[in-house]
C-alpha cells in the first residue's frame, strides 16, 4: 500500500512540474523588446478565395516581406479569408505562419464573418501554436479583443502594449447606414485595460499602437486637410463610419495609444496625425482585394522605454514611405533638395530685432496696415511684453543659428495670431484669432549655419502669449533658446 502510494505521489509530482503545452507555447511566443527595438508588420486585406490558384502567389509575397524584414510579430487588420470554403482558408493562413515561423494576431474585418462565425474562425486560430491572439471577453462587442503586452529587453516588465480590437462590420442602427463603428463597450474594455497597465507601471501610461480593420471617422480629416503621407486614391471615400464613437477621445484621456493601424480602403496606405495620435493605413496585401498598389505591409518599429516609432511600407523589392513618430518628419522631407542653404553673411550680436504696432488687429490679414509703427528695438527673444493690454502687433526678424543639418519642426503656440518663416517660407501659419490651447507646427530642412528667422504676430483682445518650441529627429522638444537668435547685420 506504502508502494503504491509513492508510486501515484511520483506520478502526480511528475504531471506538476512538467510544463504544460499551454506555458511552453505562451514562454515561445512572447512578445519582448531585443536591442531597443520591436518590429511589426502589419498584413491587411489579404482576401483568401480558398479555391484561388493564386494564392500560392500571395503566399509568396508575403512571405518574402517577412523574410525581408524579419519582424518579432504580424498582426492581420481583417478581410483576411473572404470566401468559402473558409475554414480551408483559414488553414492556408496558419500553414504560411508556419512556414514564417513568426508569432502572429488577427482582428476582424467586416467581411471575415460573412464566411464563417467570428467564433469558429478563432476556435480554428486558437488551435496553432503561432496564434497569440484570443476570443476576447463574451460581453464586450466583437470577437478578438484582446491586449499584447511587450515585454522590456532585461526584465519580464511590460514595457509596451498591442491592442487587437474587433470594429465591427455594418451598421445595426435603422437610421444609419454603413459600415459599424467600435462600440461603446469595447472602448470601456480598452479605458479598463489601459488604466489597468498604466497603473502597473506606476501610474504612467505605457507606449502602444491599436490595430482594427475599419477607419474611425478622424481619418477622413487628416484626408482633408493634407495632413497625410502616403496614397490617397480612395479620396473622400474613407470607408469610415458615419458615426463617431469617440474611440479616439478616449485614447487621448488615456494616454497610452501613439498610432491606430487599420485596412479596409484597399487604395490608401497614408499617414497622418490627428491630436498628436498616428492613424496609418496598412498596404492591401492580397491579390483578389481592389486596387492596383505593389502588394506588401506596412511595418512598424517600436522604440524601448519611448513613445516614438518608425513606419514604413515594404514589399518583396521596395521599402517606401518613411515616416518618423511623432515628429512626422519622413525621408522625403530628408531629401538633399529640400534643405535651405545657409546664409553667407554671419552676425555675431546676439538678440532679436522687432518693430511695435498698435491698432485694431483683428487677423493675420490686418498686419500691418490696420495700425501704426509706435517703436522699434531689439529683444533677447521672441517675447511680446513691454506691451499695450489689447490690439497691437509686432514684426520680430533675425538671423537663427542652427548648429546641423537636420529636418526641424517647429512649434507656435500664441493668442491671438501669429506666424513664422524661415528664409522667406512660410513654416508654420497659426495666423487665426485664438487663445493659447492652439499649437501648430511646420518643418523645414535647414543646412547647419545661420538662416533668417521672422514672426509676426497679433493681438486682438482679452490675454495674449507667444511661444515657439523646436524638435528634431534627435533632439527633444524645447523651447527656442535665446543663444540660437542674432539679430541680422
Amino acid at each position: 500500500m506504502k508502494h503504491l502510494i509513492l508510486l501515484i505521489a511520483s506520478a502526480i509530482c511528475i504531471i506538476s512540474c512538467t510544463p504544460s503545452n499551454t506555458a511552453t507555447q505562451s514562454r515561445s511566443n512572447e512578445l519582448r523588446f531585443k536591442d531597443g527595438k520591436f518590429k511589426i508588420a502589419q498584413f491587411t486585406d489579404i482576401h483568401i478565395n480558398p479555391n484561388d490558384p493564386r494564392n500560392e502567389s500571395v503566399a509568396e509575397t508575403l512571405l518574402a516581406v517577412l523574410e525581408k524584414e524579419q519582424p518579432n510579430l504580424v498582426v492581420m487588420t481583417g478581410d483576411i479569408v473572404t470566401n468559402q470554403p473558409a475554414d480551408k482558408g483559414w488553414q492556408f493562413i496558419i500553414d504560411m505562419m508556419s512556414k514564417a515561423g513568426i508569432p502572429y494576431a488577427v482582428t476582424m474585418g467586416n467581411h471575415d464573418p460573412e464566411n464563417m462565425e467570428r467564433d469558429s474562425i478563432y476556435n480554428i486560430l486558437s488551435a496553432d501554436p503561432l496564434f497569440i491572439g484570443e476570443k476576447g471577453p463574451e460581453d464586450v462587442s466583437g470577437c478578438g479583443n484582446y491586449v499584447l503586452p511587450v515585454l522590456a529587453s532585461d526584465s519580464d516588465k511590460t514595457s509596451a502594449l498591442i491592442y487587437c480590437m474587433d470594429s465591427g462590420d455594418y451598421s445595426n442602427v435603422e437610421a444609419v447606414k454603413g459600415y459599424a463603428w467600435i462600440k461603446h463597450n469595447l472602448i470601456e474594455w480598452y479605458r479598463e485595460k489601459s488604466q489597468h497597465y498604466t497603473k502597473l507601471n506606476g501610474n504612467q501610461p505605457l507606449p502602444a499602437l491599436a490595430f482594427f480593420h475599419i477607419a474611425t471617422p478622424e481619418y477622413r480629416d487628416i484626408n482633408e486637410n493634407t495632413n497625410m503621407y502616403g496614397c490617397n486614391k480612395e479620396g473622400s471615400g474613407v470607408g469610415a463610419p458615419d458615426i463617431n464613437s469617440g474611440f479616439l477621445t478616449s485614447c487621448l484621456e488615456m494616454g497610452d495609444v501613439m498610432g491606430m493601424f487599420v485596412g479596409h480602403d484597399h487604395d490608401n496606405d497614408y499617414i497622418g496625425q490627428q491630436n498628436g495620435i498616428a492613424l496609418a493605413y496598412g498596404r492591401v496585401s492580397g491579390i483578389n482585394a481592389y486596387g492596383d498598389m505593389p502588394r506588401g505591409a506596412r511595418i512598424i518599429e517600436l522604440t524601448e522605454g519611448e513613445r516614438r516609432f518608425t513606419t514604413w511600407i515594404s514589399t518583396p523589392t521596395t521599402t517606401e514611405l518613411t515616416y518618423f513618430y511623432p515628429t512626422g518628419i519622413t525621408l522625403d522631407d530628408m531629401a538633399e533638395s529640400n534643405f535651405l542653404p545657409a546664409r553667407k553673411t554671419i552676425s555675431t550680436k546676439q538678440g532679436v530685432a522687432y518693430t511695435y504696432y498698435e491698432g485694431a488687429y483683428k487677423s493675420i490679414k490686418d498686419f500691418p496696415k490696420a495700425g501704426k509703427k509706435v517703436k522699434q528695438g531689439t529683444k533677447s527673444n521672441f517675447l511680446i511684453t513691454d506691451s499695450a493690454k489689447d490690439h497691437f502687433a509686432y514684426d520680430f526678424n533675425a538671423a537663427i543659428d542652427i548648429p546641423k543639418k537636420d529636418v526641424y519642426i517647429f512649434h507656435l503656440t500664441c493668442d491671438d495670431g501669429a506666424q513664422l518663416y524661415i528664409d522667406g517660407k512660410l513654416v508654420v501659419d497659426n495666423g487665426e484669432g485664438h487663445s493659447m490651447s492652439k499649437t501648430v507646427s511646420g518643418k523645414v530642412a535647414l543646412e547647419k549655419g545661420q538662416h533668417d528667422i521672422r514672426v509676426i504676430y497679433y493681438e486682438n483682445y482679452m490675454g495674449e502669449g507667444l511661444k515657439i518650441d523646436f524638435e528634431t529627429l534627435t533632439d527633444a522638444h524645447q523651447p527656442l533658446p535665446d543663444n540660437m537668435l542674432y539679430i541680422v547685420e
